[in-house]
């Protein structure tokens, strides 16, 4: 084995390393010295890889961020409910870097432009649209907002969990979330119309006409 070969080994160990304490712990809480101890390396040797510890979380981001590149560009049909199915595999499989990035998710309404912050908002948004479709009405945005919510918290409380468990119970979670809204609601009854008046006769008694 050459020198290279065992630095990229050593890099690969770190890398795994980290990406396990940030599950357990949280980025914050997790320390070069915890990713050394875990490794069975010195912490200076550590940061001669990966120094700040930021550039571990960045090398950690990068085939997530190149993945969502990719199911961003795929065509997933007309019917908006086609993308929950490979949206749920795309956020299983990078649970982790979705753990990671809980702070910035967060934060990403206030994030400052050409911040890390920044550039999940725009893809967040972008997934928004793929969910909610084209000119949503109000049932629609609120539906594509449970569906990300509820993948969103779900990944990060299963990582202990098996991955194609997880999977399969949230993409049914996830559908059931998108279904829970039917496409009705986004048609508002016209003032007086046929609910209104529905709704005034039940509440006072003289009709049993219920809105539909």
């Amino acid at each position: 084995m050459t020198t290279l070969d065992r630095g990229g080994d050593t890099r690969a160990r770190i890398l795994a390393a980290a990406q396990q304490l940030f599950a357990e712990r949280g980025y914050a809480a997790t320390s070069l010295a915890d990713i050394a101890a875990r490794v069975g390396l010195t912490k200076t040797a550590v940061a001669y890889h990966f120094h700040p510890k930021d550039r571990l979380a960045a090398e950690l981001i990068a085939p997530a961020a190149d993945d969502l590149f990719s199911l961003l560009g795929a065509e997933h049909g007309d019917d908006p409910r086609g993308f929950v199915a490979p949206l749920t595999g795309f956020v299983v499989r990078h649970r982790t870097v979705i753990g990671l990035l809980m702070e910035d998710i967060g934060g990403a309404d206030q994030a400052a432009p050409g911040s890390r912050g920044d550039a999940i908002r725009t893809f967040r948004d972008e997934i928004h649209t793929r969910l909610a479709g084209p000119a949503p009405g109000a049932a629609a945005r609120v539906r594509a907002w449970a569906v990300m919510g509820a993948l969103q918290l779900a990944v990060v409380q299963t990582m202990d969990l098996p991955e194609d468990s997880v999977r399969d119970l949230l993409l049914t979670a996830a559908l059931a979330a998108y279904d829970a809204i039917p496409p009705r609601g986004d048609t508002a009854s016209p003032p007086g119309g046929a609910s209104s008046s529905a709704a005034a006769t039940s509440r006072d008694g003289s009709s049993s006409v219920r809105a539909r």
